[in-house]
């Protein structure tokens, strides 16, 4: 059925989405091969890159894929190496950044190298990698697909047979596969996932509009905005915006970690899809495998928040969200006239 969802033959399921990425990188990376990632990516795809197979000699090169110049020296081989794949998100995950898979896959082809699409974010309803030359897409099935946060599963989709080989034996040879019942949960979740969908990007996009420009949130990351860098590029090639919505809150870290912990609706956990509301602080969270000075370097803020709006009611999400924003003014604001007081 995932298969047929992503407009191909094959595929394979994992235990988790990292079961799932493994077996890609450990089908196809030997030492000296190198992998090229978005600045913004996973950070459990992070981790496993730099602290798995880093280790064994792989090198791993974090470029800004939306520059033409820097893809190509990176392909050209000026880093020495051979590049055997190039991985990507789109949207990021957690900014939301857009890339232009098409482009992308036509330079990495152009150069030998295999294209990894992780899908996640979009799903088959919004984005069909395929069809824009990736070679290999992968989803962490938890999120999206399974779609009621009571599922770990992983997914690898290929078009080529041949491709598609080598993923296959090392599902076959390592043993991480899912149980059945997860595989039925899944196959239950996937009835509903074009309702789903269709009521967290509405969601998604009610709260980017509640929140872009409100004077305590600093940027909102949301494709479907015109202001996001990359709207273009996905009104090209997503047919829809996703369900996922980003902002940085112009403010601290603890202030940060007091809305986040205190929404009504939205609650404080790392995973994401799911018909419930949640709310992630992705520095101390998803991506805190990342060093801090990696994340500063990277563009990843300590007042990023992430949000995966469940399947509530649109205004429900916004007023929660715009509570907490308030909350955050009216504590400065009794902060400042205890200092007056000398409080």
């Amino acid at each position: 059925m995932l298969a047929e969802l992503e407009g191909v033959e094959h595929a394979a399921l994992f235990a988790s989405g990292l079961a799932a990425e493994n077996a890609i990188l450990q089908a196809y990376l030997r030492p000296g091969d190198e992998v090229i990632l978005p600045q913004d990516v996973y950070g459990g795809t992070y981790r496993i890159l730099n602290r798995v197979f880093q280790p064994t000699g792989v090198v791993i090169h974090q470029l800004d894929l939306a520059d033409e110049a820097a893809l190509e020296a990176a392909l050209d081989g000026s880093f020495n190496g051979h590049t055997r794949i190039v991985w990507l998100e789109s949207p990021t995950n957690p900014r939301l950044l857009i890339y232009d898979i098409a482009g992308i896959a036509a330079r990495a082809h152009a150069h030998g190298a295999l294209v990894v699409v992780d899908n996640t974010f979009a799903t088959p309803y919004f984005q069909q990698p395929f069809t824009l030359g990736a070679d290999l897409v992968v989803h962490s099935v938890t999120k999206y697909l399974a779609g009621h946060s009571d599922v770990i599963q992983g997914a690898v989709l290929a078009r080529d047979p041949a491709v598609f080989a080598p993923v296959k034996f090392l599902q076959n040879a390592t043993g991480g596969v899912p149980g059945p019942f997860d595989c039925w949960l899944t196959l239950r979740g996937l009835k509903t996932m074009e309702l789903r969908m269709i009521r967290h990007a509405e969601n998604a996009a009610a709260i980017a509009s509640a929140l872009e420009g409100h004077p305590l949130v600093r940027r909102v990351y949301f494709p479907g905005l015109p202001s996001h860098p990359g709207h273009q590029i996905a009104c090209r090639q997503m047919s829809g915006f996703g369900g996922m919505v980003s902002f940085e809150l112009q403010g601290t870290v603890e202030e940060v970690a007091a809305f986040a912990a205190s929404r009504r609706y939205f609650a404080l956990g790392e995973s994401l899809g799911g018909v419930k509301a949640l709310i992630c602080h992705p520095a101390t969270m998803t991506h805190a495998s990342i060093p801090p000075e990696a994340r500063a370097e990277l563009g990843l803020s300590d007042t990023l928040l992430r949000l995966s709006p469940g399947c509530e009611n649109a205004k429900d999400l916004v007023a929660d969200l715009l509570e907490g924003l308030a909350q955050v003014e009216a504590a400065r604001a009794n902060a400042k006239v205890l200092a007056a007081h000398g409080g």
